[in-house]
């Protein structure tokens, strides 16, 4: 019990009450309009108490699995070779590996599929578009033309 009362939880208890009791006034609040003759709010007012008992349900399950020290789940290893992730091979400076570093780009060298046809604003966007793959670094404002 001891593990609900730590930093964290105080403050999942403390968002739960405030949710809760703003729902459950939102719901009332709904009600009220739906008494005055606002037929969409009835709606609402049923809405509001079912997301607030959704929120407690979750609270539970959360509270339960930490209080009874269940461990994450993890996933079983991959036994097949064709499901594993790829492997990371260096390669050289204008290609960067699948997976190599979170957040890099991956940058491939392709030319544009779809030229724009007779439509020079397309053609000049597909340029600039070009011109941007070509110059990862470079800011849409350095572009020269």
């Amino acid at each position: 019990m001891r593990r609900l009362l730590t930093p964290g939880w105080l403050a999942i208890h403390v968002l739960l009450v405030a949710s809760v009791v703003g729902m459950l006034g939102l719901a009332g609040w709904q009600w009220s309009r739906a008494a005055g003759g606002n037929s969409l709010s009835w709606g609402y007012a049923f809405q509001w108490p079912v997301f607030a008992g959704f929120a407690v349900a979750i609270w539970v399950r959360e509270a339960r699995r930490v209080v009874r020290g269940a461990p994450e789940p993890v996933l079983p290893p991959v036994t097949d070779a064709s499901l594993a992730p790829p492997a990371v091979e260096p390669r050289g400076p204008d290609h960067v590996a699948v997976g190599a570093a979170v957040g890099a780009p991956v940058i491939t060298r392709r030319p544009a599929a779809y030229d724009g046809g007779d439509d020079p604003e397309v053609a000049e966007y597909n340029r600039f578009l070009a011109w941007m793959s070509a110059n990862p670094g470079a800011r849409a404002v350095d572009y020269p033309g």
